[in-house]
């Protein structure tokens, strides 16, 4: 048995602009579990990556411990890619981001990963605002190691044991949007439409871009009585509204009726169209988007779609006033100045 694509595709595969088909943005077969939610996630990212024609080798793809942390390797071969310890991803990501800004950062983590062991860890890359796409896996358990409850399980859930939970769980996008995260949006892996549009205005972001994608496990959680089972996503989801995304410089075009239209400006010029569905939510209010979020998780919903977006962010490499270039590309003239450079630092220590 092999865990190698075949090479072979269909020869009349449409190209992007940079005259790549979809197959270079694939990585190896996959080895999870048939039908599980993650494979969908990959595959999102996939398209997201080639509709925004962005080059593999610019992009940095990391990941810590547990299912979803697997899945690198099935997406993006072309690309760098890191897998880290367990809950240690945000520490390798930042280092790997301060040495090099010119590359795209995708950080893959699950709900034992970051909400669990990586939790402080988490926290800490939301308040620096990293310039990076953070997704988490959510199944509500820990998939490798059988089953068991995560931080994320819903109080009265009940696993495939028939044990139900009774602990609060972490609400993860809730966190992020508290603790600062300039771009926070929650999904479903079994909804393609909405969670494509949210990667790619996610990795237009300048900053923090949190995605919390509930993604059920076919074999350990998708019982009658689990929250992250299949089956009760999908009864008890709620979009915050319909999602497009328009890259920048495209012609702009809606049939919706006036006054339901909600335009947020990326950085970069490109647009992500919400129609909205969600009452008294705005996602350019943090408040609001808390409220939303509390108001759906009272009524046993999940809130999926763009929850908030900061437009106006500064990113770390902003903060710290970091040099442009790669570290590894700078000179010998930039790295040491010279003996008057360090006189004139000495007499400021004085």
């Amino acid at each position: 048995m092999t865990y190698v694509r075949p090479k072979f595709r269909h020869p009349e595969l449409k190209k992007n602009k940079l005259g790549y088909t979809v197959s270079y943005y694939e990585g190896a077969l996959s080895t999870l579990c048939a039908g599980c939610g993650h494979d969908s996630i990959s595959a999102a990212i996939v398209q997201a990556c080639y509709d925004l024609d962005i080059e593999p080798h610019k992009v940095a793809k990391l990941s810590g411990i547990g299912c979803s942390s697997k899945t690198p390797a099935y997406f993006l071969s072309n690309s760098h890619g890191f897998n880290s310890v367990h809950g240690r991803m945000p520490s390798v990501a930042t280092g790997a981001n301060l040495a090099n800004r010119e590359l795209k950062y995708i950080g893959i983590s699950g709900d034992g990963d970051s909400a669990s062991i990586g939790m402080g860890q988490f926290v800490h890359v939301i308040r620096r605002n990293l310039n990076m796409l953070y997704i988490v896996m959510n199944n509500g358990c820990y998939g490798l190691t059988k089953g068991q409850d995560s931080a994320t399980a819903d109080p009265g859930s009940k696993n495939k044991t028939g044990h139900v939970n009774t602990f609060q769980s972490i609400d993860l996008s809730s966190l992020a949007i508290e603790l600062g995260a300039t771009f926070v949006a929650q999904s479903f892996s079994g909804d393609k439409k909405q969670l494509v549009p949210l990667i790619k205005a996610a990795m237009k972001h300048t900053g923090f871009a949190f995605i919390n994608v509930i993604s059920p496990c076919v074999t350990f959680n998708n019982n009658v009585g689990s929250t992250k089972s299949y089956d009760y996503v999908r009864e008890h989801v709620e979009a915050t509204g319909t999602i497009d995304f328009v890259p920048e410089m495209k012609e702009i075009t809606t049939d919706y009726a006036e006054g339901t239209m909600e335009h947020v400006v990326m950085h970069d010029g490109s647009i992500i169209e919400l129609h909205k569905l969600a009452q008294g939510w705005d996602p350019h209010s943090r408040i609001s988007a808390m409220n939303a979020v509390q108001l759906a998780k009272a009524k046993n919903e999940i809130l999926t779609g763009l929850l908030y977006m900061e437009h106006e962010s500064q990113e770390l490499h902003d903060m710290l006033g970091t040099t442009e270039k790669p570290l590894n590309t700078l000179g010998k003239d930039v790295l040491c100045p010279g003996a008057a450079k360090l006189r004139e630092l000495n007499a400021t220590l004085r």
